[in-house]
């Protein structure tokens, strides 16, 4: 299947490890040009070599704080001038802090509430005038299966990434007349560093080991196991070429089946 995606540009936020990087690599992989971004700068340039080095025709890179406002308008001014635009962005950016009600301060709803909503948001409205411009935009959202099922102890992230969904939804009505999609990806429990942390909380709070939680969670997956980084880039590929056309205003669960719902 011929994506057409061989000189497009993208922007992946948050993608020097997990599920960013996997799809920074997918892109390259099919000829894209990346503007990698997180905060970082040394593992940013790690991957950047790394990925030139396998081929990737353009990997360029931005260290930044992405629930900064200030830092997001430098690196989308930035990137427009190193670019000359983008025609895929990918919003991703790492998970707030977990815990119950009671124990979340005013400080962690405002921290949740930058990193998890505002920062997808502020990097929509700095790339989504060049892509209305251009008359053609894909606009991911790496979102999570809480939007479909909240998770236990992840209440900021149940919080705002519904927020998220909302927004995308509305957000898709709006530019579909202009040749832009807008889908978000909602990963299960995918093998990353933000999920090892997850485990642990759990595990604390539990009383019980990593494993014994571990365990516990893949024993409600069907496939019995838990996702790799690079199970969601193959969807979000699929999602920033051509033949995703007809797509937008969906929310798509990469979860080996953990989702109970119908819809």
């Amino acid at each position: 299947m011929e994506l057409e995606l061989k000189g497009k540009r993208a922007f992946v936020a948050g993608s020097s490890e997990g599920i960013g990087r996997a799809v920074a690599e997918g892109f390259t992989a099919e000829g894209m040009a990346v503007m990698l971004c997180a905060r970082t700068e040394q593992k940013l340039k790690d991957l950047a070599d790394r990925l030139r080095d396998s081929g990737a025709e353009r990997v360029e890179y931005i260290a930044a704080n992405l629930d900064d406002a200030s830092d997001i308008a430098r690196i989308v001014a930035e990137t427009e001038s190193r670019f000359g635009g983008v025609d895929v962005l990918v919003t991703n950016n790492g998970g707030p802090n977990p815990g119950d009600f009671l124990s979340m301060s005013e400080e962690d709803w405002l921290a949740g509430y930058n990193r998890t909503l505002m920062s997808g948001i502020r990097l929509i409205r700095g790339f989504l005038p060049g892509m209305i411009e251009r008359q053609w935009g894909r606009i991911i959202n790496i979102t999570s299966i809480s939007v479909k099922q909240p998770v236990q102890r992840l209440l900021l992230s149940n919080t705002f990434r519904a927020g998220v969904t909302g927004m995308a939804r509305t957000l898709s009505d709006e530019v579909s007349k202009h040749g832009v999609t807008v889908n978000n990806i909602a990963p299960g429990y995918i093998a990353t560093g933000r999920q090892a942390q997850l485990f642990a909380d759990r595990a604390e709070k539990a009383g019980v080991t990593v494993e014994d939680i571990r365990a516990q969670l893949t024993a409600n997956i069907p496939m019995g196991r838990t996702g790799a980084p690079e199970e969601i880039a193959h969807l979000a590929v699929f999602l920033a070429s051509a033949r995703s056309s007809y797509m937008t205003g969906t929310t798509i669960q990469v979860d080996g089946g953990l989702y109970r719902g119908l819809l």
